[in-house]
């Protein structure tokens, strides 16, 4: 991979970075802010079965800020973009599709297909 795809792929991962920093901001924000007082209990399980569910986003962004931040480090020392794997170049439409990804595509279907095995 030359060096001005992975300036672009480092670029929108950064951009992805603050992006994800400025809704956990307001998050935060509109959780402390709020003074909400609801004297129907049903209002307030609603308010805390929506701030669950934000919460629950929000958790799942942070597990992605990680996944990020470890592929800003990949582009960094040179390992992005290769299968963690088998060690194979990740091809670049599926490095477009999910960046963060450290497999390819067939290493993937190997992986879910045993985890599947597992499963059943």
């Amino acid at each position: 991979m030359d060096t001005a795809t992975k300036e672009d792929f480092k670029t929108n991962l950064l951009k992805r970075l603050d992006e994800l920093f400025a809704e956990a901001e307001r998050t935060v924000t509109g959780m402390t802010d709020a003074k909400d007082s609801f004297p129907d209990p049903a209002d307030r399980a609603t308010l805390e079965s929506d701030r669950n569910f934000m919460l629950r986003i929000r958790d799942r962004e942070r597990k992605l800020i990680s996944k990020i931040r470890e592929a800003l480090l990949r582009i960094e020392d040179g390992s992005f973009g290769t299968c963690e794997a088998c060690g194979d170049d990740i091809d670049l439409e599926r490095l477009k599709a999910r960046p963060v990804t450290t497999l390819c595509i067939d290493c993937k279907r190997r992986q879910e297909t045993q985890e599947k095995g597992r499963e059943a």
